[in-house]
């Protein structure tokens, strides 16, 4: 599994014009190949294909980590998703450092659905969770906060009532949105619960998390 060698079938297909509107959409804070979403996964797809394994590679997930490309960032994230079920605990500590480098809603959001995997099979890291919802990390506390979308009736709501309440009163976007895709997404099996919690919490929940969370009330 060499990182060079996926790039490289990547660049073959890349598109300059693609990669202008890539970086565009992220502020300019990455160069992009300029490879859509659809082709890179069909070429991880087919690249990890010999590569199938009991053990995660995590030289080959950290080296495209650490590339100067978009892309290989998303690779290493695709190849994580295929194999999620591999992750454990011991995983958390890599992960907090992919989620602390080369930080952005994209590659944070990603990582978030393998975080919550985790979580839902080992309770016992409800503890990191509530760590990490306090973490001066924004993007830390982002991923505690939407770690159980998708959950549904399976939602540990005494976890997510604590750590929403950890992340009232900020000022920071990306926290207030967090909340209010948590309660939205919640609110779709239990919105008695988000109601009374938005009722509870009127005062120190930001008006974009208000009106996120009422989206489906």
């Amino acid at each position: 599994m060499k990182v060079e060698v996926i790039q490289q079938q990547l660049e073959a297909v890349a598109s300059a014009k693609d990669a202008e509107k890539m970086a565009a959409y992220l502020r300019h804070q990455f160069l992009f190949l300029g490879v859509r979403t659809p082709v890179r996964r069909k070429i991880t797809k087919e690249f990890l294909k010999p590569y199938k394994q009991k053990t995660l590679h995590w030289t080959f997930i950290e080296q495209a980590w650490e590339s100067c490309y978009r892309e290989m960032h998303y690779v290493a994230i695709d190849y994580l998703i295929m194999n999620k079920h591999m992750l454990t605990p011991e995983d958390l500590p890599r992960l907090e450092r992919l989620i602390t480098r080369n930080s952005w809603w994209d590659s944070v959001d990603g990582l978030d659905e393998l975080v919550g995997d985790i979580a839902f099979r080992y309770p016992e890291v409800k503890s990191v969770l509530l760590d990490w919802s306090l973490s001066d990390n924004i993007w830390l506390r982002r991923v505690a906060i939407n770690h159980q979308l998708l959950r549904k009736q399976d939602t540990d709501t005494d976890l997510l009532e604590k750590i929403l309440i950890n992340n009232l009163g900020q000022a920071e976007f990306f926290i207030n949105k967090a909340i209010g895709w948590s309660l939205r997404d919640y609110s779709k099996v239990n919105p008695t619960w988000v109601r009374n919690f938005i009722a509870q919490h009127e005062e120190t929940l930001a008006p974009l998390s208000i009106r996120e969370a009422s989206k489906y009330l």
